[in-house]
C-alpha cells in the first residue's frame, strides 16, 4: 500500500526551521561538494525555465540528488512580475518536492516560500563570513521584500553590525520593515546614502537596471547580489562587476542566467564552494560581489533538514 506523501505548510516548515542559522554547516558542506564535481556527489542541472509571456511570468523547474544526504528533491518556482504590495498572491511562489531516493516514492510536498527565503539568506551569510572586511560596522540593505526579512534576520544572528540601514523604491515599505524588525533601522531615501560607507551590502531588489553603482561603494566592502535572477536583469553596474573581485554560487547557472554577469563581461574569479574548500582565496581586503542565483541542492538541503525534524516528531 503506497503511503501518502506528507503535506508540509508554510508554519509548519517554519516551525521545523526557526533559524536560518541551522542551514549554514550542512549548505556549507553542499556548497563545497558542488564545486568538487562528480565526486562531490551533487548531481543539479541549471534550472529549467518555461516562459508564460502571456501573463509576465515564468515557472523555473530545479531538480538536485544529493549523495551526502542521500536527498532527492525537486522545486517549482513561479515568477510573476509586477506584483505590487496590493497584489493577492507574492511574485515569487515555490513548492519544494522530496522523494525517497532509492526508489523514487513522493515522500513530502513542502511549502517551498519559507525554504527558499532562508536558503537564500544563510548562503549569503555564508559569503559575508568569508569575504567581508575584517572590521565591517555597517550593514545596507536594498529592497524590503521577504528577502530583506530573511537576510535581515540571520545577519543579526550571524554577525555584530553597529549600524544597519535600508533602501526600498518604496519608502513605505522600508519604514515597515524597520518598525517590525527588532533592532534599529536607519530608513535611507536614496541608494546612494543607503551604501555610503557601508563595509556589506546586500542587493534583495526586483530591479532590471542597475540600482548600485562602483562609484558610490566604500574600497573593500563586500556585496551580496541577490536578485536580477535573468539574463536581461541587472541590479549593479559595470563598473562595480568588473572592479570587484567576483564570486558565484555556480559558474556554470551565472553565465546563463544572471544579467550582472552576462552584461557586463565580468569575470567570475571563483565559486563559493571553492573558497569554502581552500582552493580558491577569499579576497575580504578587495571589494567583492557574491552573485546568488539560488541552486537546487540548497533546496535539497533544507528539505531534508526539515522532514527529518517533522519525522522525528510524529
Amino acid at each position: 500500500m503506497n503511503r501518502v506523501p506528507a503535506f508540509l505548510s508554510a508554519a509548519e516548515v517554519e516551525e521545523h526551521l526557526r533559524s536560518s542559522s541551522l542551514l549554514i554547516p550542512p549548505l556549507e558542506t553542499a556548497l563545497a561538494n558542488f564545486s568538487s564535481g562528480p565526486e562531490g556527489g551533487v548531481m543539479q542541472p541549471v534550472r529549467t525555465v518555461v516562459p508564460v509571456t502571456k501573463h509576465r511570468g515564468y515557472l523555473g523547474v530545479m531538480p538536485a540528488y544529493s549523495a551526502a544526504e542521500d536527498a532527492l528533491t525537486t522545486k517549482l518556482v513561479t515568477f510573476y512580475e509586477d506584483r505590487g504590495i496590493t497584489a493577492v498572491v507574492p511574485s515569487h511562489q515555490a513548492t519544494v518536492l522530496l522523494f525517497e531516493p532509492s526508489n523514487g516514492t513522493l515522500l513530502a510536498v513542502m511549502d517551498g516560500n519559507v525554504i527558499t527565503a532562508k536558503r537564500t539568506a544563510a548562503v549569503s551569510a555564508i559569503a559575508t563570513k568569508f569575504l567581508k572586511p575584517p572590521s565591517s560596522e555597517v550593514l545596507c540593505i536594498l529592497g524590503a521584500g521577504v528577502q530583506a526579512y530573511s537576510h535581515y534576520e540571520i545577519f543579526t544572528e550571524q554577525f555584530s553590525f553597529k549600524e544597519v540601514r535600508i533602501w526600498n523604491r518604496t519608502k513605505e515599505n522600508a519604514e515597515k520593515f524597520a518598525d517590525t524588525v527588532q533592532g534599529e533601522v536607519q530608513v535611507c531615501s536614496s541608494v546612494q546614502e543607503a551604501v555610503a560607507g557601508a563595509d556589506v551590502i546586500i542587493t534583495v531588489t526586483l530591479a532590471t537596471e542597475p540600482i548600485l553603482f562602483g562609484q558610490w561603494v566604500k574600497p573593500g566592502a563586500h556585496i551580496n547580489a541577490v536578485g536580477a535572477s535573468r539574463p536581461d536583469w541587472r541590479e549593479l553596474d559595470d563598473e562595480l562587476m568588473k572592479e570587484a573581485v567576483l564570486y558565484v554560487d555556480s559558474q556554470e547557472a551565472a553565465l546563463k542566467e544572471s544579467g550582472d554577469v552576462l552584461l557586463s563581461g565580468a569575470e567570475i574569479f571563483a565559486e563559493l564552494g571553492e573558497v569554502i574548500k581552500g582552493v580558491k582565496p577569499a579576497h575580504c581586503e578587495k571589494t567583492t560581489v557574491f552573485k546568488s542565483l539560488g541552486m537546487a541542492v540548497e533546496d535539497t538541503v533544507a528539505a531534508k533538514l526539515i522532514y527529518d525534524s517533522w519525522s522525528s516528531g510524529k
